[in-house]
């Protein structure tokens, strides 16, 4: 399952308590030289309530980078 996928099916905004969101991965440049040649290394992923519009910013390698089982913790503790 992918990231995105699983944050939509347990999300819970914590501002208004709505279930419903939007997610949109975003690369950004670093500083030094991936700034000068454009390479974009950084990657976020925006998480938006479609209820209230309260955006949170998660790494998504960070995320990714945990077997399942842990991926489902780490959901389960952000969204409740």
């Amino acid at each position: 399952m992918r990231v995105e996928d699983a944050i939509q099916e347990r999300f819970k905004c914590s501002k208004c308590g709505g279930h419903t969101c939007r997610t949109k991965e975003l690369a950004m440049t670093g500083t030094g030289l991936s700034k000068m040649f454009d390479i974009q290394h950084n990657h976020f992923l925006f998480v938006s309530c479609e209820t209230c519009g309260f955006v949170e910013v998660y790494n998504p390698s960070i995320l990714e980078g945990k077997s399942r089982g842990q991926l489902g913790t780490v959901l389960d503790i952000l969204f409740g």
